[in-house]
């Protein structure tokens, strides 16, 4: 997408399922067009929450999901809160699913480059990636950029996980 035109959205959510949802949710309410992007935002400060961003393929479009969100009671502004959002909604992120390679990764979503924790370089195109449905890349320099690590039987993960254990769920 080329100069894409981003809004940012405020919530009052403060975890990234809450938010992921709301994200996917106003998604398929506005019907954003190809090309869109969704991240979220950890905002720090006074009040720490999840914060929202929306990049469309034109000022027409930014124009009319302003106008409808405002409408629907939130708080947009008119920039994402950082540039380093983690996109949920992006080309391709639907088609993630399963056991893809690298190469068909980096071919079939607007994923620039995949990282392995803890090793320099990046994977060969042929090494599985177990996606788990779940694939949340960040946005880094300008890229969007999959985190992974290691998994059993020489494959990989993306580094999140889709239903991460709430912290001291066990006490």
């Amino acid at each position: 997408m080329n100069q894409p035109h981003v809004i940012g959205v405020d919530t009052h959510l403060s975890a990234l399922s809450e938010a992921d949802h709301l994200l996917q949710t106003l998604t398929a309410e506005l019907t954003l067009p190809e090309g869109s992007f969704g991240c979220t935002h950890l905002v720090r400060g006074d009040r720490p929450r999840v914060a929202l961003s929306f990049a469309v393929p034109s000022q027409a479009v930014l124009n009319a999901v302003r106008e409808w969100l405002t409408a629907k009671g939130y708080e947009v502004s008119p920039e994402a809160p950082d540039a380093v959002g983690r996109a949920v909604l992006y080309p391709g992120a639907a088609e993630l699913t399963g056991t893809v390679t690298v190469a068909e990764l980096l071919s079939s979503s607007a994923i620039d480059r995949v990282t392995v924790l803890g090793t320099p370089g990046e994977p060969a195109p042929d090494q599985p990636l177990v996606t788990r449905d779940h694939v949340r890349p960040q946005w880094r320099d300008g890229e969007l950029v999959l985190t992974a690590m290691p998994a059993a039987g020489g494959t990989l993960v993306p580094f999140e996980v889709p239903d991460p254990t709430p912290c001291c769920a066990d006490h």
